[in-house]
């Protein structure tokens, strides 16, 4: 089973991908993760990137996609696997796409999480409240303006992501405003309806 996450910081993707990981025993990868391990085995794609990160430039598609690619065809993630904060642009789930197609694989979902930005904001503050109220130290990025910026940035990147993949019918709308077990039922559904 191949996934694709998509879903505002927040959302609950963490939470959920990891009840898919223990149930279909499939890894979560993540782009960051793989690229530090690329560069770490000395891949040629690792290399490339090791270049262009000492030089402090970004890693462009191309070679994302390229790491993600060699990421999917090792052992652990022969029966699958889940796919969360990539792709972050239509390039991206392109390239995806085409490096599946080339393995002869495919996605088998893309699952939404859509949450209110509104209720997110509200979450951090209680959560950063919490915090305080048990004399610990509230993260940088845990903070409703900070917040505010990493959704605005979301949804002006991914909302393309969204509109690709709806367009090919592949995109899974799921309320994540819902309780937790509400939203691992709505993704089971969503899953046993994409593999019929």
């Amino acid at each position: 089973m191949r996934i694709v996450f998509l879903g505002p910081p927040g959302a609950g993707k963490g939470t959920q991908a990891a009840r898919l990981m223990a149930r279909h025993g499939i890894p979560q990868l993540s782009t960051g993760d793989m690229l530090r391990a690329a560069v770490k085995a000395g891949t040629p794609v690792g290399l490339k990137a090791q270049a262009i990160m000492e030089q402090g430039g970004l890693v462009p598609d191309a070679i994302v996609v390229g790491i993600v690619a060699e990421r999917f065809m090792e052992p652990d993630a022969a029966r699958g696997f889940i796919l969360d904060g990539f792709p972050r642009t239509v390039a991206q789930a392109e390239a995806l796409d085409l490096a599946l197609e080339n393995r002869g694989l495919k996605l088998d979902a893309v699952l939404e999480l859509d949450v209110d930005p509104k209720v997110l904001v509200e979450r951090i503050e209680k959560r950063a409240a919490e915090t305080v109220a048990a004399g610990g130290t509230v993260r940088a990025d845990d903070t409703p303006d900070v917040l505010a910026r990493r959704l605005a940035t979301y949804h002006e990147q991914t909302a393309p992501v969204s509109n690709y993949y709806a367009g090919s019918g592949r995109l899974k709308a799921i309320d994540g405003m819902a309780p937790i077990g509400a939203v691992s039922d709505a993704i089971d559904a969503a899953l046993s309806v994409a593999a019929q």
